[in-house]
């Protein structure tokens, strides 16, 4: 069985990874203390990955914006929705405004322009 989260959360998490990346790469510059040549391209590459979360955060922040806000039947908090299908952001249930698409198996593959 797959693990689904709300596609939000999963852009967030992609964006808090680069994070991390970013800061351990830039550790493993100081590795090279000894050659500045390559520890400066590792510092400027962790640099490089930092820049890109804050891309994706600026990004998804945008997006978030313009998701429609819908009341999740189960938990009764308000979540946000991307695309025909998404789970709640509290506690994973499977939301849909497509009258189709009710009571039928979860599956992020109703999203794709192929599965209308």
């Amino acid at each position: 069985m797959a693990k689904y989260s709300s596609k939000i959360n999963k852009i967030r998490t992609f964006a808090l990874s680069l994070i991390f990346i970013g800061f351990i790469v830039m550790y493993v510059g100081i590795y090279f203390r000894t050659s500045p040549v390559i520890m400066t391209i590792f510092m400027l590459l962790g640099l490089i990955f930092i820049i890109a979360s804050t891309a994706v955060y600026f990004w998804i922040g945008m997006l978030s914006t313009k998701t429609i806000q819908v009341k999740c039947p189960s938990c009764g908090k308000p979540t946000k929705m991307l695309g025909r299908v998404d789970m709640c952001m509290h506690c994973r249930e499977p939301l849909t405004l497509d009258p189709k698409l009710e009571g039928i198996k979860f599956d992020e593959s109703y999203n794709s322009k192929k599965s209308k």
